[in-house]
Formats: structure tokens, sequence, C-alpha cells
């Protein structure tokens, strides 16, 4: 096969109409930032915060949505934090007045003993009322969508730093409308920053749960990158793969093994072959998480100062933050106890597709799932795990 550079260049042309959930990006960077805290002095943690952060943008995204009024500048940060993590992944070459919808929603909750962290995925095709919204440029008129589309119609008629603002400002507003959940801070992280991350660290060792055949990457008989399988559009007006003759696609074996970052990146996108698609290709993503993220604490990157500034840089490109009006170096210091295997993720509507009556490839969350959401509004996260420790997912 060709070297792994080759496919990984040749994704961007190739890659299939269906675009993959990026939280696990957002949420690499998050975890860098906040556990670089750890090893630093009280007296020299300034410096260090400024310069893991030195190249985060930073924006209002939140708006009327978020508690900015409520807390800014230099403050005590205490009690349980929500931070909405969105992951957005534009086609290359997309017209940037297209409407963009999210490819995933995350609610990372922290309690208010600020030792843990709990993932909660809202699954993107939750379907749900939006309300009404103005943004300026577009109206729109409210009504029932998935969950993703909110992203979607808050941006709608925008670009650039207007278009984020208002598209998460009114997913916000959505999720809060729903579920009474508010936010203190969001950020928003693009699929091109995540590889480039992967790319600095030189790939991840970490644990294949279950064997994935990837629909992106196969190479032919004498070992040139193709893509295994054509997408298209059967009868009924679902997507259909078929296999391209000729082409042997990239399989992960189950087992632990070193992923090279094409791999790495590969493998974390795939869910058209696995039984319960996007919610496998979740799991997978949580999994690679924890591992990139040991992988950052290693020694060989955080007593490296090239490479540790090598990391940061492409971090900062990566990600967007709504501090929610808290300093970045309160938030990190906060946070500084919250390691990677502090970080749980917790299965929604129990890690399988739950169909929506009456509404095609839409589903509908579960009444455990309910009962998650209102422990997140209520402060109740940590009791409730302790009591469906089947919704942990392994990592």
């Amino acid at each position: 096969m060709t070297t792994p550079d080759a496919p990984a260049r040749s994704r961007g042309a190739q890659r299939l109409p269906g675009r993959d959930p990026v939280w696990a990006r957002l949420l690499i960077a998050f975890g860098l930032v906040c556990t670089l805290a750890a090893g630093g002095a009280l007296a020299g943690k300034e410096a260090l915060f400024r310069y893991a952060t030195r190249s985060v943008a930073q924006e209002n995204l939140l708006g009327d949505s978020g508690r900015q009024a409520e807390q800014r500048g230099h403050v005590d940060i205490d009690g349980a934090k929500n931070i909405l993590l969105i992951g957005v992944d534009a086609r290359p070459g997309q017209d940037p007045a297209e409407l963009v919808r999210a490819d995933s929603i995350i609610i990372l909750h922290i309690p208010a003993s600020h030792d843990q962290a709990y993932l909660v995925s809202i699954p993107r095709d939750t379907w749900v009322k939006i309300p009404p919204y103005d943004n300026g440029a577009k109206r729109y008129e409210g009504g029932h969508d998935k969950i993703n589309g909110a992203y979607a119609w808050g941006g709608d008629g925008l670009t650039g730093a207007n278009q984020r603002a208002h598209a998460v400002e009114l997913l916000a507003l959505t999720i809060k409308s729903l579920w009474g959940i508010t936010f203190d801070g969001a950020a928003i992280v693009d699929f091109t920053g995540f590889q480039q991350v992967v790319e600095v660290l030189g790939g991840v060792d970490m644990y294949v749960d279950e064997e994935t055949t990837s629909v992106h990457i196969g190479h032919t008989a004498n070992g040139e990158y193709a893509v295994p399988f054509r997408q298209f559009t059967r009868s009924d007006g679902g997507q259909g793969l078929a296999a391209v003759p000729g082409v042997t696609p990239q399989v992960y074996h189950v087992g632990y093994q070193h992923l090279e970052p094409w791999q790495a990146l590969d493998y974390v996108r795939q869910r058209e072959l696995l039984p319960n698609s996007d919610y496998d290709r979740q799991r997978h993503q949580q999994q690679f998480l924890k591992a990139l993220f040991k992988k950052i604490l290693s020694s060989d990157v955080l007593t490296n100062p090239a490479r540790l500034n090598d990391v940061l840089r492409v971090v900062g490109k990566a990600m967007t933050i709504d501090s929610g009006g808290i300093d970045l170096a309160d938030w990190l210091y906060a946070m500084r106890g919250i390691g990677a295997d502090d970080l749980l993720t917790i299965k929604t509507n129990n890690g399988t597709f739950n169909n929506a009556p009456g509404v095609s490839n839409a589903e509908t969350l579960d009444q455990t799932t309910l009962d998650l959401l209102e422990a997140v509004r209520t402060e109740r996260v940590q009791s409730f795990v302790a009591g469906h420790l089947d919704l942990v997912a392994p990592s």
C-alpha cells in the first residue's frame, strides 16, 4: 500500500457525503489545556496558562443563552458547570453561505467537586422543537427538525464569526427550552484542526474493540490507494454502499495496537458498516480521546518543549472557545484535577438508534436518557451514574 501520507491527502476529495462527528477533537484540546495546569506550581500558573492558551480563539458563542453576564473576568469557579461542545465538519470547498449542521453535540458536565467530568451526547438526529430565532440576517420561524438543524438555522445567511455565534446560540436555546440546561461555556472544533493534532503526536496506542472495515481507504492489487466502496441512493431513498471491484478495504482488527495518524483518523470516522452506526463510532471516538489524551500527557511530550509547543499550536488552531466571561486561566486552574481517567462517557438511548414515531431517519430520546438530562439540570449526575453503571461506555 502507498505511504500513510497518500491516503490522508486523498481523503478530502474522496470522502462520502455523510460527514462525521468530531466532538473528540474538541475534548482533546479542552482536556489538554485543563490538565497542563495540574503540573504547574501555583506561583507559575499564570505563565503556564498564558502559554497554553495563547493561540486559542475566543468568541462570544452563547450570546443571551449563556451566563456571561453573571461571571466575568477573574473569579473563583465553584459549583457544577456545563459546557456545550460542538463538532462541525464542513466539506472542502463548501459554499460559506450553505447551511451547516452540527455533526456532534456533547454536554460536558463537571460536578461541583471538580474532580471528574461526564460526557453526555445528544444524538444529532434527535427530533425536537426548535424555537423561533432572528439572527439579524434571516428569521427562523421555529418548528420541528433534527436537533443538529438548530445550529444550521441559527447561522443561516451568515458567515464567519457571526455564523458561529448565532448557530451556537440557537442550539443552546433549543437545549434550554427542551431540558432546562443552561451552559457556562461552549466550544467548537473543526476536522482540519483535529487532523493536525493527531499528526503532530504521531498517532496513538489504543484498543480496537470490534473489527472495523473502512469505507474510505483501501488499496488495489499493486498497492495503490483507492476508495473501497461506492455510495448510491437506494430505491427507498436511503444511502447504500457497493464494494468497488479490485479494491481491498483497510480493516482494523480487535486488539491493542498502534494507529498511525491516517489510521487513527480513518478508524474514528467509520460508522456505515458497524452494527450500531453512529453510536459505535461515538464509542470509538471516546476511546480514542482517552488514548490521545494520555499520549499528550506522556513524558515524551510534556518534557519536550519543542514538541509540546507544536501540540499547543495546532490545538489552538483547532478550537474556538466561549469561556462564558470567565478568564481562561481560572477555568484551567479550577479543572486541574480532571485527568484522562476521570472523564466518563455516558451512553444515551443505551447506545442504539431509537426511532422517532412517524419520522423517517430521526430518533427520540428514551426515558432513561431524559432522566439523565434531568440529572444534568439538577446537578445529580454522580448519583444517577452510580445507579446506572451499565450506561458508562467502556474506554
